[in-house]
């Protein structure tokens, strides 16, 4: 048996960030690794340039997730104003950017998930500096605003966390939730048209069995938090379908 802390993530958007290129921002299909470190980090009050407590965090958990509603996606043509690169002229803000006389306008774009719901689990690693009791707390009276992926992503319910006991870590990424509504049919709401839900997870190959599974070596191990660098690292995903459907 093993200790889990399991909660949801939904909003109407999300937008879990992927390496960037150009003046594109794209999105994943599910939070990323760096995504659930800063999410907790904030409920702790974990600042980001405080990098001792970032790595003891880092160290100290492993994550798994499981999507129980696809998300569509969701683009937003983004302009912005920028200063003219000059030698020696670093801007610390952005008022400091706007002060210069000549600014230019660039292209970009924003990539968001719409209304997908996702369960989280956190397994404690063999050298935790927190327990699991420390980021329930945590999420129930974070310290920071917590949002998925960006400000501008509020959470939309609850993420009621509670700490289960398993044999499996599929048996605890399928707690259950209350339902949104109090209709008899609100179980519907809870997945895709056609049935599939979708696991993600790290460490075990066979953490969690099935057929079909792929592995994955994603670039969202933090290395930096303060220069946004990251490393890769190798996790796994399978889709299975609801029984009945």
């Amino acid at each position: 048996m093993a200790q889990y802390l399991v909660f949801r993530l939904y909003g109407s958007l999300a937008s879990w960030g992927l390496p960037a290129v150009g003046g594109d921002r794209q999105t994943g299909l599910a939070p990323s690794r760096s995504a659930i470190l800063g999410f907790l980090g904030a409920a702790l009050g974990i600042k980001r340039e405080d990098e001792q407590k970032l790595v003891q965090l880092q160290q100290s958990i492993l994550i798994a997730t499981k999507q129980i509603v696809p998300s569509t996606l969701l683009r937003d043509f983004h302009t912005a104003q920028v200063p003219s690169t000059r030698k020696n002229v670093i801007h610390s803000t952005r008022r400091s950017e706007l002060a210069e006389r000549d600014l230019n306008t660039v292209l970009s774009s924003r990539d968001y998930r719409c209304d997908a719901i996702w369960i989280v689990a956190i397994k404690l690693t063999e050298i935790p500096r927190y327990t699991l009791k420390q980021l329930q707390d945590a999420l129930l009276k974070p310290v920071y605003i917590l949002s998925l992926g960006r400000k501008s992503c509020p959470l939309s319910l609850p993420m009621m966390p509670q700490i289960v006991e398993t044999e499996q870590l599929r048996d605890a990424l399928d707690t259950q939730f209350p339902n949104i509504t109090t209709s008899d049919k609100a179980d519907n709401y809870w997945f895709s048209a056609n049935g599939w839900m979708t696991y993600f997870w790290e460490g075990n190959y066979q953490d969690i069995e099935g057929e079909n599974i792929m592995t994955l070596h994603p670039w969202d191990e933090p290395v930096n938090r303060q220069h946004w660098q990251f490393r890769q690292r190798e996790m796994y995903q399978m889709s299975v379908k609801k029984e009945g459907e």
